[in-house]
Formats: structure tokens, sequence, C-alpha cells
């Protein structure tokens, strides 16, 4: 017998591998060794695995901070994505920042193209892009003022056109509602800081809403979690605040759109979370889907995994949607199609796990 297939089971796996270099392992140790090495390797692919899920769950939040031109706007817009990276910390979500750093070989707006184009197209978890900064229109183009070449809202909407993700555009800028025509789609939210491209003035409404996307105090409906249209509710309400406590005309009036017809509804239309006023094209009221947005979610509401979330969004929207058409549907029928909707609400609640 040699000295190596004398060794005792407790033996180091060390010196398995010692002994492993000099080609003299019994087959014991390798049978255990290997086994165990296989076993590692397996749990570290569970692991990737997960991993990669949780990634693919994740929400993102994307930030650009535009061309200051002030010391004092550079100070206040530093300010405001740091309430963004704080909410997105407490929510879990992947922050991405562009205009905070030294310029380089890279422009801004190339920056922003390419992290676009590193997103995932299709997921169900949210991405946030949010601009702060000052904006310009000329009478034809709205643009987001960047450090060099500056984002027109055509370009943006053509970056976004490949996405089928849930997508929220918040232009915090001034000059900022010729935005909503353009990038208004299905499945996704925008908000713009002014109702209109002439309200060219420095716009308060940032601050406001980078301070409620994460405050208690904007949860109208008290359901423990703050929503996006919630935020945009509480920003506008103190922008009004503002200008009144000033004594000054208000040359900001925030936008929401989140149907898809592009014209966006502002604040003084909801009551609490409802808008009940409606355009008077008959156009289906906004604020639904900005309703389903959370940045940093409830307790109970984190225990939903995103496609369980996904659908009971879906649902949701399917009896916002039947109820405003009830007075065209025969009463029968209504309840009927209600009936099928809240059924299949409360057996995927039934379902509902950790994620």
């Amino acid at each position: 017998m040699t000295k190596e297939t004398r060794m005792t089971k407790a033996g180091s796996l060390s010196a398995c591998f010692l002994r492993a270099a000099s080609f003299l392992i019994p087959s014991d140790c390798v049978i255990r060794h290997t086994s165990f090495l296989f076993i590692l390797a397996a749990l570290l692919a569970a692991v990737f695995v997960l991993a990669a899920e949780e990634r693919v769950d994740q929400p993102v939040v994307l930030l650009v901070v535009g061309a200051a031109g002030e010391a004092e706007y550079a100070t206040n817009f530093a300010r405001w994505a740091g309430l963004w990276e704080k909410a997105s910390r407490d929510g879990g979500a992947r922050f991405l920042s562009i205009g905070q750093t030294g310029t380089n070989a890279m422009t801004d707006l190339e920056q922003l193209k390419r992290a676009l184009s590193n997103e995932a197209t299709e997921s169900a978890a949210e991405l946030w892009l949010v601009l702060i900064g000052h904006g310009t229109f000329d009478g034809k183009e709205a643009k987001f003022n960047l450090r060099g070449p500056d984002l027109s809202a055509a370009d943006l909407a053509e970056w976004l056109k490949p996405f089928r993700r849930p997508v929220a555009v918040i232009n915090c800028a001034s000059a900022s509602s010729p935005f909503i025509n353009k990038l208004s789609a299905t499945n996704r939210v925008i908000i713009a800081a002014t109702r209109s491209g002439y309200e060219q003035n420095y716009a308060r409404f940032g601050e406001y809403i980078s301070g409620a996307v994460a405050d208690p105090q904007a949860d109208l409906d008290k359901d423990g979690q703050t929503s996006l249209l919630e935020a945009f509710l509480m920003a506008s309400r103190r922008v009004a605040e503002f200008y009144n406590a000033e004594g000054r005309l208000a040359t900001e009036h925030a936008l929401l759109d989140d149907n898809g017809d592009g014209l966006g509804t502002p604040a003084d239309w909801f009551r609490g979370i409802r808008a009940m006023k409606k355009a008077k094209e008959g156009a289906s009221a906004d604020g639904l889907r900005a309703h389903q947005f959370h940045l940093v979610r409830s307790e109970q509401e984190q225990k939903l995994s995103s496609e369980l979330r996904a659908r009971r969004d879906e649902l949701e929207l399917a009896v916002a949607k039947l109820r405003d058409a009830k007075g065209q549907i025969k009463e029968d029928d209504y309840y009927q199609q209600l009936e099928k909707l809240v059924v299949e609400l409360a057996r995927l609640y039934e379902r509902k796990g950790p994620k």
C-alpha cells in the first residue's frame, strides 16, 4: 500500500488536491470530492440564475441631469437627484445617472442613447426616466438642455420605440409639454412640468415631485405606498402653493398622460386619485396606469411576483375601463363581465407569494 492510500477520512481537501498534482488520487477521494465540486457548482449556478431573475425583475431609474447654466440651479438639480437616488435605493431599484460627473469623450446625449439601448425592452419591471434641468421650445420642437447636444422629444421617441415594458418619463424641465405628444404610448406614463412649450421659465415642479415620489404624506389612498400619480398630484399642489404664497402668477402647470392619447391631464381635474373631468373629445381618463407605478412598494406589494403584479394591473385597468363604459353596456352584460374580472383578481391574490 502506498502512503497516499493509507490516508484516513480526516485527510484534508487540500491534501487531496496535492495528491491530484502527483496523479496518486485514490478512487474514494475522487468520488467524494468530485461529487462535492459538482454540488458546489450546481449551487453557484442556482445563485447566479436567481440573481439574474432578480435583475430582470428589478425596476430601473435612469436619471439625467441637464446643463444647469447657473450655480444656484446646479445645486438645486444635484439635491433633487439625490432624492431620486435615495428613493431608488429604498425601493430596491437599479439607479443610473447621467450628467453628474465630468464630461468625457462621449457626450451626455450619446450616454443616454447607449444607456437606453442597454436596457431590456421586454420586461415586467418598470423603467423610470427622469429628466432634471431646463428645456426650450422654438415653436416646432421641444428639447431638454444637456451639456453638449440637446435631447429632442423626437429623438427620445425614436429611442423608446422598441420598449414594450412599463415606462415612465418624468420631464421636470421648462417647455416640456410637447414631450407628451411625442412620447405618449400604451403602457407608458409621461409627465411634463408645463402645459405648453411656451411656459419657458424655470420650473419648480422637479423639486416637488423629487420629494413626493417616496413621501408617505403623498399617499392619498392610504395603501402604504406612494404611486407616481399621487406624487404628481402632491407636486402639482405644492407648486400652486408656492406661487400663491409668493403672490406670483404661476408660470408652470404640470400634465400627466398615461392612456396613450397624448392629451395630458392637469392635477386640478382630479378629486383624490380619480379624474373627474374628461376632454371634450371624450378621451378616457388619465391616472389609472400612473397609480400602478410605485418606486417604493409597500410590504404587501412586495409579496407579489412581477408576473402576478403585471396581471393584477391589467385586471384593475380592465375593471376601471368597464366601469367607465357602464352606460353603454346592458346591465346583465356589465355585471357578468365585472364578475369575471373580480373573480380572477381574487384568485390572483390567493396565489401570491414571495418573489
